[in-house]
């Protein structure tokens, strides 16, 4: 027989503080956004300029509150509506897990709009730069997944080297669809979207970064749901999809109609403004 691995059991909590606690979800938001704002004050001055520094130190506060408020909602909407209701407060316990990142982000889409038309900020050209930004957060999010042991993978064939026994699904062999994630919603997504952000003509179209990432990051996750075990509470949906290949499709059209639209309308080069 060729040995399958044991989910290692890590501890979810990081740090503790007497009665506080700093868990590996909440750190990896916290890094994400970080390390995201971080390239996201080196990317807006290239050219052609969309914004100032100044102006993504702003908007990182709207960033955080895009992300938390837009992804706990999206959770109680798209995937347990029913049980929020019967139990309304317990939408703000949080640190019971269940956020969304098709709801977070919306609530980022929804700042982003909101903060460039107050600032007088080329919305297509801010939201290019943010998007090679989004997959780090997204790769240490799935890297936070698989430290607490959820959203496991489907049931692995025996020869896999690499399948995992979960204790919480039961002894079969699974997928660690988790790392599968992180690998192509963060890096292979980063990387794609960093290296085409290094030619200044595609740049200087406006809207097609963020198109990239919309239809690659619903592609990535699509592929990476065909390994994921859907959600108990959920199964298949009809066709055989799960949710959250269902929520990505309207992610792919937007991306291929902001493609379409940037080489449609030419490339574009505006000063940078404060």
């Amino acid at each position: 027989m060729i040995p399958v691995l044991l989910y290692p059991g890590f501890d979810p909590v990081m740090l503790r503080f007497g009665p506080f606690a700093v868990r590996w979800y909440a750190f990896a938001y916290i890094l994400g956004l970080v390390v995201g704002w971080r390239l996201l004050r080196r990317l807006v001055g290239e050219a052609p300029g969309v914004a100032s520094r100044e102006q993504v130190d702003d908007f990182l506060s709207w960033a955080t509150l895009g992300v938390v408020l837009g992804g706990r909602l999206g959770y109680v909407l798209f995937y347990q509506p029913a049980a929020y209701l019967a139990h309304p407060l317990s939408i703000f316990e949080v640190w019971h897990g269940g956020m969304s990142f098709h709801g977070g982000m919306l609530g980022v889409v929804i700042a982003t709009i909101w903060f460039a038309r107050r600032n007088g900020i080329a919305l297509l050209g801010f939201a290019d730069r943010l998007a090679v930004c989004a997959p780090i957060g997204l790769g240490f999010g799935r890297i936070a997944n698989f430290i607490n042991g959820e959203l496991w993978g489907r049931a692995a064939p025996a020869w896999l080297p690499w399948a995992m026994i979960f204790p919480q699904a039961g002894p079969a062999p699974r997928h660690p669809s988790q790392i599968y994630q992180a690998l192509l919603e963060g890096l292979v997504l980063f990387l794609v979207l960093f290296l085409l952000s290094r030619r200044p003509a595609i740049r200087a179209r406006f809207g097609l970064l963020a198109g990239i990432f919309f239809a690659g990051y619903a592609i990535a996750r699509m592929v990476g749901e065909l390994f994921r075990e859907p959600d108990a509470f959920l199964g298949f949906l009809a066709g055989g999809l799960t949710m959250g290949q269902l929520l990505s499709l309207p992610m792919l059209l937007a991306g291929a109609f902001l493609i379409a639209r940037a080489f449609r309308r030419g490339t574009r080069g505006f000063e940078m403004k404060s």
